[in-house]
């Protein structure tokens, strides 16, 4: 199912391939580049293959934005809740309302669930605000990473609700 929010163009999300695989790690690998080279962490070939390392078809979904892959997200199973992992979008896609459109439709099925999100966002990355204005806040944080987490029916959605919903994730 599409869904079509403010300036953000019609979306789908469907479930991660294993041939998806490579693409996904390129993907991480250009959206997370500026900021591991701010902090002095980016390694060309570390950078996709804990991607590689970490990848479950199961758990992934990738995003289609006009019917042109737009980026991916990993909901992945936890004791406490689900760990949001691995949202990247396309840079040409960032700032228009994608994100939180995606973001937004995840978090409605995570409070229907009754679920606490968590994730980790790099030290600096604009993606912490993102995540912020949709109700997560800092949990601990170190030199180099920021852990988040977002309980459930927070009322912090900011923005109009999607009208539908993709099956992925």
């Amino acid at each position: 199912m599409s869904v079509r929010v403010g300036r953000s163009p019609e979306w789908t999300m469907r479930s991660a391939e294993p041939v998806d695989v490579e693409v996904l790690a390129d993907l991480r690998a250009t959206v997370m580049r500026p900021d591991l080279e701010r902090l002095g962490r980016f390694d060309e070939h570390r950078v996709r293959q804990r991607l590689r390392d970490s990848f479950s078809s199961r758990h992934t979904s990738v995003i289609m934005a006009d019917d042109v892959f737009a980026g991916c997200v990993t909901v992945r199973p936890a004791a406490d809740g689900w760990w949001l992992e691995h949202f990247y979008l396309a840079p040409g896609l960032q700032g228009g309302g994608l994100g939180s459109a995606v973001l937004r439709t995840l978090l409605e099925r995570a409070d229907a669930d009754g679920v606490t999100v968590r994730l980790e966002v790099l030290q600096g990355s604009a993606a912490q605000r993102l995540y912020e204005r949709h109700g997560f806040s800092v949990e601990s944080e170190d030199p180099i990473d920021v852990h988040m987490v977002r309980r459930p029916d927070t009322g912090l959605l900011d923005g109009p609700r999607p009208r539908g919903r993709s099956g992925a994730v």
